[in-house]
């Protein structure tokens, strides 16, 4: 049975770690079992980045800004984002995303993204 959370009862999972690209989440979406949308907090450490830039074919992703301060990059667009920043990463747009974080500080977000067995991520070197 799903019930309430609070992400301070959870621990913090690292990918990449001691790389260029670690990334620290807490999957909130999936206490008391897998859930259908996902949604996580993250934080990417100070020279990080979510390279390889990509795009879903089939799911679309949301994420919002807690703190710090990052660098989104979308096809060839560079945005500056800072606590309270938005941005929707619609299913099939193809301009492929990354985060840099040249700050001092993490960049700490939540993360939304359907789960579909059949997406596809599709990988560019063009961000």
């Amino acid at each position: 049975m799903k019930q309430p959370v609070h992400e301070s009862d959870l621990s913090w999972e690292v990918w990449y770690a001691g790389t260029d690209r670690e990334i620290r989440g807490k999957a909130v979406c999936d206490v008391g079992g897998p859930a259908k949308v996902g949604f996580g907090i993250l934080e990417l450490l100070p020279g990080c980045n979510t390279r390889p830039a990509h795009y879903h074919d089939l799911e679309e992703e949301h994420l919002y800004a807690l703190s710090g301060a990052a660098t989104l990059h979308l096809g060839a667009a560079t945005f500056a984002l800072a606590p309270g920043s938005y941005v929707c990463f619609p299913a099939g747009q193809k301009h492929a995303h990354f985060i840099d974080n040249t700050d001092a500080a993490p960049f700490r977000y939540i993360m939304v993204g359907e789960r579909i067995d059949a997406d596809e991520v599709v990988y560019s070197e063009d961000a």
